[in-house]
């Protein structure tokens, strides 16, 4: 009777809720299905038998688990053109996509608090370099659930320009900690963000205003715990040398003694963090394309693993066991083809943790800000990030974008290049002109108003 039912169900939706009736109750299962079949077709022109049909006898009872029913109908219009699909390989690879995009869209649904217009800015599927204007947290906290594939970013550091001061250290970190928690929200699910930040010598203004409370504030460590607080995991940390000191200052030439030598700081942390949020939600097994999975345990903190249980999967181990798997690796499984290869030259670039390249040269001779901004960004950051965490197509966001280069450059990789950045009548015409002299005159922008 429960295939029966299942059945029915399906035959609804498809069938915009008419009702059918199925009356012989002692067929088998595998009658069940055929008896359906027979009805999708004659009574809806549903061509129902493609491997689809597999999909969704053994899936049925899965998928009411995980959608309501309304949820459910809208699915199956959207899995419809699959039934015209032949090859089975080619039906099992649309379903999971469609499957996994629509599970998406259903988590995004949860957050109450995001702004239509921002967000249909965002995902405008063009070439244009997106620059938001507003303020990082207010616009973070506007932007959809899990809808940004990639960001990377250097922040704002604690009171080194006129346009960005605090109070003192804790004002600045507790402003960090509340954007870098927007970030994890907002940032795609097993996917990555890229920090670059530098230790400082400066006064956390806590104890004393006085030039004698200047001290190494180590920025690098404060983030990664602010960073691993919000839900990241601490993967890497590049070395960025950037080369020979040019400051005169704690050379303490005139007392070569012990106790009056200290280094300069000559390099900054390129720190890499993953987003891991542990998501129950059973997804199909990648080789048959069917939710008969049963939860494994979790392959790495916050991913959960998954074994396909169908016996006529068309991959079974010695021990007839099924394929094991997690949406991490199914993501990244999918995307091993020839046109997402990373260039040979960019991974032995970057094999080793400690980096040497030029900083970015903003004063000329004449000692003019040739870039308009006071904190450039070198590309070689975002070149590693985005070749390194994304795929053609998708969304990289900076949050603090300044410049712009990271939009640029994800620009040039295909990828949807977006910015965010407070100070509009500060830097717009200098991010313009970097963004044409980059990309061309006729570099195609996008401005939004936050």
């Amino acid at each position: 009777m429960h295939g029966l039912k299942n059945c029915n169900v399906r035959i609804k939706i498809y069938n915009k809720l008419k009702t059918y009736q199925i009356q012989n109750t002692a067929l088998n299962l595998t009658e069940n299905v055929s008896f359906c079949q027979d009805n999708l077709y004659s009574e809806s022109n549903i061509n129902y038998f493609n491997y689809l049909g597999n999909i969704l006898s053994i899936s049925e009872k899965y998928l009411e688990q995980t959608f309501n029913y309304d949820d459910l109908k809208e699915f199956y219009t959207k899995i419809k053109y699959i039934e015209d699909i032949s090859d089975k390989f080619i039906v099992v690879e649309e379903f999971i996509k469609q499957y996994i995009h629509f599970t998406k869209e259903t988590y995004q649904k949860t957050y109450k608090r995001s702004a239509k217009k921002l967000c249909e800015f965002i995902q405008q599927n063009d070439s244009s370099i997106k620059i938001i204007w507003g303020d990082a947290y207010n616009v973070l906290k506007s932007i959809d659930n899990e809808s940004v594939h990639l960001m990377v970013t250097s922040p704002p550091y604690y009171n080194a320009r006129d346009y960005s001061t605090w109070v003192n250290i804790n004002e600045y970190l507790k402003d960090m900690r509340n954007i870098i928690e927007e970030a994890y929200r907002v940032l795609d699910n097993h996917r990555v963000f890229v920090f670059n930040v530098g230790d400082i010598f400066d006064n956390d203004n806590i104890y004393t205003k006085s030039v004698w409370g200047k001290r190494r504030l180590p920025l690098g460590a404060y983030f990664i715990k602010i960073f691993e607080e919000a839900g990241f995991t601490f993967v890497d940390d590049f070395m960025w040398d950037k080369g020979e000191v040019q400051s005169e200052r704690n050379k303490n030439g005139s007392t070569p003694y012990p106790f009056y030598q200290y280094p300069m700081n000559c390099y900054e942390h390129i720190l890499i963090f993953h987003k891991h949020r542990l998501d129950k939600t059973r997804y199909p097994c990648p080789v048959c394309g069917t939710l008969k999975v049963n939860g494994n345990t979790q392959s790495e903190i916050g991913i959960q693993s998954w074994e396909c249980k169908n016996e006529k999967c068309f991959v079974r181990s010695k021990s007839n066991r099924g394929k094991r798997f997690s949406l991490k690796s199914i993501i990244t499984q999918a995307g091993q083809i020839e046109n997402n290869k990373i260039d040979h030259n960019i991974i032995k670039k970057w094999r080793r943790d400690v980096m040497k390249f030029t900083p970015v040269i903003k004063i000329n001779s004449k000692g003019e800000n040739t870039l308009g901004h006071t904190a450039p960004f070198p590309e070689d950051i975002p070149e590693m990030a985005i070749n390194f965490f994304s795929y053609p197509n998708e969304i990289v966001l900076d949050p603090f974008a300044g410049s712009f280069t990271s939009a640029i450059v994800a620009n040039k990789l295909g990828r949807k290049g977006v910015g965010i950045e407070l100070n509009k009548n500060k830097f717009r015409k200098a991010i313009l002109t970097n963004i044409h002299k980059k990309i061309g005159f006729f570099a195609d922008i996008k401005e939004f108003d936050f």
